[in-house]
């Protein structure tokens, strides 16, 4: 993507969704590529999602991600700043990630959803992750899903 060109007029908002994968790691590149492009403010959105019976068991699992998670996220923030991209984070802690993802496009008023092909589920579809494929039936704007090629 050539630096300084918005590749579409209207991208004021973009919302990145990151799990710390090194699929996401590649979309949130270029997330923060097209922001700046495009003077966009950038919501990157992380989900740690919960499993009650894993919960019952290592009830300090959940504490630990939204620590890790919280460092990456950090990361992102202090990245997009550099590049001079206004960034928020979002983190939500539930069952489906792609519905909280679909959320917050639809109250952020996004538009377009940003995001990598897989992420660190263990169930792997044969040409695309579960999450990326639910947001792309349910998202209220445009997807923009992106190979771990494309890393920088």
């Amino acid at each position: 993507m050539a630096k300084n060109i918005c590749p579409t007029p209207g991208f004021e908002k973009l919302l990145a969704a990151t799990d710390g994968s090194e699929f996401s790691r590649a979309a949130l590149n270029e997330a923060v590529e097209i922001a700046k492009a495009c003077s966009s403010k950038l919501y990157v959105l992380s989900v740690i999602e919960i499993n009650p019976e894993y919960e019952a068991l290592l009830p300090d699992i959940t504490e630990k991600a939204e620590k890790e998670l919280g460092k990456h996220l950090d990361a992102v923030k202090a990245k997009a700043k550099k590049q001079g991209v206004d960034c928020e984070i979002i983190i939500h802690q539930g069952e489906d990630p792609y519905e909280y993802i679909i959320s917050e496009a639809k109250k952020k008023k996004v538009k377009m959803i940003i995001m990598g092909s897989h992420g660190r589920t263990g169930l792997k579809r044969l040409m695309m992750g579960s999450t990326a494929s639910r947001v792309i039936g349910h998202a209220p704007c445009q997807v923009l899903v992106v190979p771990i090629k494309a890393k920088k």
